[in-house]
């Protein structure tokens, strides 16, 4: 077997026997609609340094993409994962969207934000949902650091929301990203108590059922998203955003779902397929077998600062041979340390994610070489 070191904490090195990937068989399911929200792969000789424009790799950018939807996943396109508002700039965000589109092999939703040189928030809004609609994506309105620091009440939400609802041609899913994830949304709603602003977002859906697909949210609070879907109209989906908890949210109860719009989709996909595919057939034993251990490797890759939970995303699909770099627009391969990298490793490992185990080591230990 092949074994690698992990550096620890107290400066010491453990060895770890490398497991190897397992043999999943990814394919289609139907009991669930999930998103993969997908990570971008930076160009490693374009200058992805911090404030510099972003360069990807667009092969193995969208070779990414194509296992997601061969795993039966949709692709949420030029979201956090993608490193919008980290790195991924407006500019460079449309062109991935366009051609995602041009290529897509199966559901695909994109981003729809505030963030290029276009002050107002509903202006900008709109000039983002114009390119995600004549796309042929699904649009997802996300958060807008612009609008939460204009806004003096949950009014001025209510409005900016409103006539992007009635502008859009289809559907939408809307999205509300934690400060955990964003620490400018505070207060989004127009609260920070999260009970009021919940009563806020609420009132929006409710006026605009049947403008509104579903609700993506992501405040790590399960016991909240299962207040919340049961408070959402009929036919009105709730996409989890919970990287924490997602198997049991996504299980459901008695009383419903939630379905699923994930970060840590595009790093486990191969296995959250068989789990969902186990789903369709009852099998809920197999399911949480499945995802079981790859709930550690989340709530790892999501620890504090969670913002950084990219870094741990691209360096896995670095060594699980998908992208031949561990290089990230902004410069963040550097956001996490040596010893979070190495615990990840272990983790994914232990889920059966890392499917070449002597690549993964031999990339391991040149990265540990420089590092340590």
């Amino acid at each position: 077997m092949t074994t690698v070191r992990l550096p620890h904490p107290d400066g010491a090195h453990r060895e770890h026997q490398l497991r190897g990937g397992r043999e999943w068989r990814p394919g289609p399911f139907t009991s669930r609609v999930a998103f993969a929200a997908a990570h971008v792969v930076a160009d490693p000789l374009g200058g992805n340094v911090p404030g510099a424009p972003a360069a990807l790799d667009w092969d193995a950018t969208l070779a990414h993409r194509a296992r997601l939807w061969d795993s039966g996943f949709g692709v949420a396109e030029a979201m956090d994962t993608a490193q919008r508002g980290s790195g991924l700039d407006w500019g460079t965000a449309a062109e991935l969207i366009r051609r995602s589109a041009a290529v897509a092999g199966g559901r695909l939703a994109a981003g729809v934000g505030t963030d290029h040189g276009t002050e107002d928030p509903l202006t900008a809004y709109r000039e983002q949902l114009e390119v995600v609609l004549d796309a042929g994506a699904q649009p997802v309105l996300m958060c807008s650091r612009k609008l939460a620091a204009r806004a003096r009440g949950p009014e001025d939400y209510q409005e900016v929301y409103a006539a992007l609802l009635r502008d859009a041609d289809r559907p939408v899913v809307l999205h509300w990203l934690g400060t955990a994830f964003d620490p400018l949304l505070e207060g989004y709603w127009g609260s920070t108590d999260v009970p009021t602003a919940t009563g806020h977002f609420l009132d929006l859906v409710k006026a605009y059922p049947d403008r509104v697909d579903g609700v993506k949210v992501s405040l790590l609070d399960a016991a909240h998203e299962v207040e919340l879907r049961r408070a959402l109209p009929e036919g009105v989906r709730c996409y989890t955003g919970d990287d924490f908890h997602y198997p049991e949210l996504v299980a459901g109860d008695d009383r419903g779902h939630s379905d699923a719009l994930l970060g840590i989709l595009d790093v486990i996909a191969p296995a959250a397929s068989e789990a969902l595919r186990a789903l369709d057939a009852g099998d809920l034993a197999r399911y949480h077998e499945v995802l079981e251990p790859t709930v550690a490797l989340s709530r790892h890759l999501f620890r504090a600062p969670t913002y950084h939970y990219k870094t741990g995303l691209v360096f896995l699909s670095w060594l699980a041979g998908f992208q031949d770099s561990f290089t990230m627009v902004g410069g963040l391969q550097s956001a996490r340390d040596v010893v979070h990298l190495g615990e990840a490793l272990r983790l994914a490992d232990l889920a059966g994610l890392l499917p070449d185990p002597d690549l993964a080591a031999a990339r391991w230990t040149r990265l540990l070489g420089v590092l340590t």
